[in-house]
């Protein structure tokens, strides 16, 4: 068995549904946008009035078998240790591991998941040295003496500082 293949239609629905908002979040900086329901006596909000944010209502909801799932179609399972692997199945669930998990025990939960097949969603990136070719410089030609005993300007310039002394 695969993951799950969410159809177009269900991502459609997903991508329409509105962002739900508190009643009047915008208007005040003390109130934050989670949503809480509009309860007042006159509220246009909870009274559905053109021009005010919908309400949460049942029909915005994903149909069953496509919910908690990540748009990969594997079930999301948040990972703290690598006990928590014990169980997963690598056609059904996608590992996430938890933000707090220190590095070290990060990479041992990469291992184990590599070991039963499973897909990590935030994979630790181990940046691998390149191995160091060695430089190659080339030699630049010196230009020839001239007839005259002079090689170029550095030596004139030499001797005519040396005459001003």
């Amino acid at each position: 068995m695969s993951p799950i293949r969410i159809p177009s239609w269900v991502r459609e629905l997903k991508r329409r549904r509105p962002e739900f908002v508190r009643q009047e979040s915008w208007r005040y900086v003390r109130l934050k946008p989670n949503w809480r329901r509009p309860r007042g006596k006159d509220s246009k909000m909870r009274l559905q009035r053109s021009g005010w944010p919908p309400l949460v209502k049942v029909g915005y909801r994903t149909p069953r078998k496509y919910r908690d799932l990540h748009p990969s179609g594997y079930k999301e399972v948040l990972v703290y240790r690598v006990e928590d692997l014990a169980g997963l199945d690598p056609n059904i669930h996608a590992v996430r591991i938890a933000g707090g998990v220190g590095r070290l025990k990060r990479i041992k939960i990469m291992e184990e998941a590599e070991r039963l097949g499973l897909k990590v969603l935030n994979p630790l990136t181990i940046p691998r040295p390149e191995e160091e070719a060695p430089e190659i410089v080339e030699v630049e030609e010196q230009p020839e003496e001239s007839p005259g005993g002079e090689a170029g300007g550095e030596a004139s310039e030499v001797k005519e500082d040396a005459g001003q002394a």
